[in-house]
C-alpha cells in the first residue's frame, strides 16, 4: 500500500509536534510505502533539516507557509468572475453560520481554480477580495462580531486567510503525486489535511485524520494572545471552525488520541461512527529499568518533567510545594525541564525562579543546586542532570500541575516508571491515570499540596499506585498498540476504497493486463519496476527532495 502521509510543522523535520510519531508510524509499517507531504512552519525548523527518513519512504515534498509564494499570475476578467463567486460562497459562510455546502462549494471552487489557474496568491490580496469579503461581514445574517470590521482588518484576515490556505496552490494535485497514493493520512486537523481533502476530491483517495491535540483548539487557544483585532479573530475562528467541519465530515476514519480530543470532534460535527480512538504509543523499553523494580527514588522528592511555560502553572505548583514544605520540612521538589526555546519560556522561567527564592529565603541561594535547597531547577539532557528515565526514578512522586494539557505525555512516562503520580484534572488526564493516581482541581495548591502530602506519608500506597500505572501504561499507551491500531485501519480503508491499477497495468478499456504485473513486485523490497521502483529510478527532482538533508535551497 502507498501512503501519503501529510504533516503540517512537523515530520520530516526534526524539529516539530508530530515528528516523533510520525516516525515511529513510519518505522514500525514497514509493509506499506510512504510519500510524506509536509508543510514547514518557519525559515529555522527548515534549517535544522530532517531525520532520517527508512528505505520505505519513497519521496517527500515540502512547502513553507511562512515565505510568499507568488507564482506572478493574475486572472483575466472571466477567472476574476469565478474567483468572486468562490471567494463569496466561501466568505459569506465564514462571516454568517452557513451552510456546510457554501463552505465546500467555495473551497472547491477556489483550489479548482488554483489547480487550473494558479494565481490565486495574488487574488486573495486582491481589492476585489476585500471588497468580496466587506460585502459578506455586511450582510444580513452576518455573525455581530464582524460588524464592526474595517478595511485593516479585511487586509489582516485575507493576509492569513492566504496562509492557510496555501496548500491549494501546491503542484501536488497530479496522477504522479496525490494522486498515486492509496489513502491519505493527515497527521492533524486544518490545514494539514486540506491537501487530503483535494487529494479525495480530485481522485478519491480516502481520508485518515489522526488528531492527538484538536487543531482547532489549538487556534483558538493561540488567537487569544495574537495581536489581532478582535474582528479578526472572530474571521479566524470561523474559518478555521468550518475547516474542521469539512474535513471531519470527508474524513473516512477520524482518530482522536483521547476523549477530550473525541469530545471536540463531536461537537464540530465529526460522526461518531468514523471516529476511533487511537492512543500515542510511548516507547516503553526505555523506561524499563526504571519501572521494574527500581526503588532508588529518594522518598521526599516530588518530581516535575516537562516544557516550563505558563500553561503548566509551576507558579500553582511552588505555593503548593511551600505548603508541603512546611509540614514535611525534608521535603524537596526537582523541577526538570527541557530547553527553553520558545518565545516568552525564558522569563517564565526568571519568574519560577524568583518565585523559589522568594518562598525560601534561606535555602534558596543557589537555583541550579540540588543538595540542601529545596528546589531545583535542572535541564533535561544537561551536562549535570539526568537523562528522561533518571530524571522520573530521582523522586518517590511525580507531579503535573497544568491548567491546560492536551495528552499528558509525561504522565505516561510516569506511569511506564512504576511512580505514583499526583496531577490536576486537565484534557485527559483522568482518562490516562483511570485511578491509577491523584487527581485535583486546576489553580488550587492547598489541594496539590493535600494529595502529594498524602502520597508522601504513604510508601505502601505509592508502591500499588505505581505499579498499577505501569500496568495500565503498557496495556494501553505503548508503539506497539499504536501500531497494530494503525495497521488495522489502514487495511480497512483500503478494503472499502475501488481498486487503483497503475495505468500499465490495464488496457484502452481500462481492463487488466494478464501478467502486466509480475509476482515479484509483491514482495517486500525496492529491487522492483512499477509501484516499489527504487529511489533512484525516480525523477531527479524527486531524488533531490527525498534526501535525509532535503531539498537544495
Amino acid at each position: 500500500m502507498r501512503i501519503g502521509l501529510l504533516t503540517d510543522g512537523g515530520y520530516p523535520y526534526a524539529a516539530g509536534q508530530s515528528r516523533l510519531w510520525c516516525d515511529r508510524l513510519v518505522r514500525g509499517l514497514t509493509q506499506h510505502d510512504f510519500d510524506v507531504y509536509a508543510l514547514s512552519r518557519s525559515a529555522h525548523q527548515e534549517d535544522q533539516g530532517w531525520v532520517e527518513l527508512p528505505h520505505h519512504v519513497q519521496r517527500v515534498r515540502t512547502a513553507p507557509l511562512w515565505a510568499p509564494e507568488d507564482d506572478g499570475r493574475t486572472y483575466g476578467r472571466r477567472e476574476r468572475r469565478v474567483f468572486a463567486s468562490h471567494f463569496a460562497s466561501l466568505a459569506s459562510a465564514v462571516c454568517s453560520d452557513g451552510a456546510p455546502e457554501a463552505f465546500a462549494e467555495g473551497l472547491y471552487g477556489l483550489a479548482g481554480l488554483a489547480r487550473e489557474r494558479g494565481g490565486l496568491y495574488a487574488a486573495l490580496r486582491s481589492e476585489l477580495a476585500v471588497r468580496t469579503l466587506e460585502s459578506a461581514c455586511r450582510a444580513p445574517g452576518a455573525r455581530r462580531a464582524v460588524h464592526t470590521a474595517a478595511v485593516p482588518d479585511y487586509l489582516a484576515f485575507t493576509d492569513e486567510l492566504e496562509r492557510a490556505l496555501r496548500p491549494l496552490s501546491l503542484d501536488w494535485y497530479g496522477d504522479d503525486s496525490l494522486g498515486a497514493v492509496d489513502l491519505c493520512h493527515a497527521a492533524s486537523g486544518g490545514t494539514a489535511a486540506l491537501p487530503g481533502l483535494l487529494a479525495k476530491r480530485f481522485f478519491g483517495v480516502p481520508l485518515l485524520v489522526t488528531e492527538y491535540g484538536v487543531q482547532l483548539r489549538a487556534h483558538y487557544l493561540a488567537a487569544y494572545d495574537a495581536p489581532l483585532a478582535a474582528p479578526v479573530r472572530a474571521l479566524l475562528a470561523a474559518f478555521h471552525g468550518c475547516l474542521a467541519s469539512e474535513v471531519y465530515r470527508q474524513a473516512s476514519v477520524i482518530t482522536p488520541g483521547n476523549t477530550h480530543a473525541r469530545r471536540w470532534q463531536e461537537k464540530c460535527g465529526a460522526d461518531p461512527a468514523r471516529l476511533r480512538t487511537v492512543y500515542p504509543g510511548m516507547d516503553a523499553e526505555r523506561f524499563t529499568a526504571v519501572g521494574e523494580g527500581d526503588d532508588s527514588g529518594d522518598p521526599h522528592t516530588l518530581v516535575w518533567v516537562g516544557r516550563i511555560e505558563p500553561a503548566k502553572d509551576l507558579i500553582a505548583l511552588l505555593h503548593a510545594f511551600a505548603e508541603v514544605r512546611k509540614e514535611e520540612p525534608e521535603a524537596r521538589l526537582r523541577i526538570l525541564g527541557a530547553p527553553v526555546t520558545a518565545p516568552g519560556s525564558g522569563a517564565y522561567l526568571a519568574h519560577c525562579r524568583a518565585l523559589a527564592a522568594q518562598l525560601f529565603p534561606d535555602e534558596a541561594a543557589d537555583a541550579h543546586a540540588v543538595g540542601d535547597n529545596p528546589v531545583s531547577f535542572e535541564e533535561i539532557g544537561g551536562p549535570e542532570a539526568p537523562d528522561l528515565a533518571d530524571a522520573y526514578a530521582a523522586g518517590a512522586v511525580i507531579v503535573l500541575s497544568s491548567v491546560v494539557e492536551g495528552f499528558p505525555i509525561s504522565l505516561v512516562e510516569a506511569m511506564l516508571c512504576g511512580r505514583a503520580t499526583v496531577s490536576t484534572d486537565v484534557g485527559a488526564v483522568v482518562e490516562v491515570i483511570g485511578g491509577t493516581g491523584l487527581v485535583v482541581p486546576p489553580r488550587n495548591p492547598r489541594a496539590l499540596a493535600d494529595a502529594c502530602l498524602a502520597l508522601l506519608r504513604d510508601p505502601e500506597r505509592r508502591e500499588r499506585l505505581g505499579a498499577a500505572a505501569r500496568a495500565r501504561a503498557l496495556e494501553l499507551f505503548t508503539v506497539e498498540q499504536n501500531l497494530a491500531a494503525f495497521r488495522d485501519i489502514y487495511l480497512e480503508l483500503i478494503s472499502h476504497s475501488p481498486v487503483r491499477r497503475d495505468s500499465d497495468a490495464v488496457d484502452g478499456d481500462g481492463e487488466p493486463v494478464p501478467f502486466a504485473t509480475p509476482a515479484e513486485a509483491h514482495v517486500p523490497g525496492h529491487w522492483t519496476g512499477g509501484r516499489t521502483r527504487p529511489r533512484w529510478a525516480e525523477p531527479a527532482s524527486v531524488n533531490a527532495a527525498a534526501a535525509p538533508g532535503g531539498p537544495d535551497v
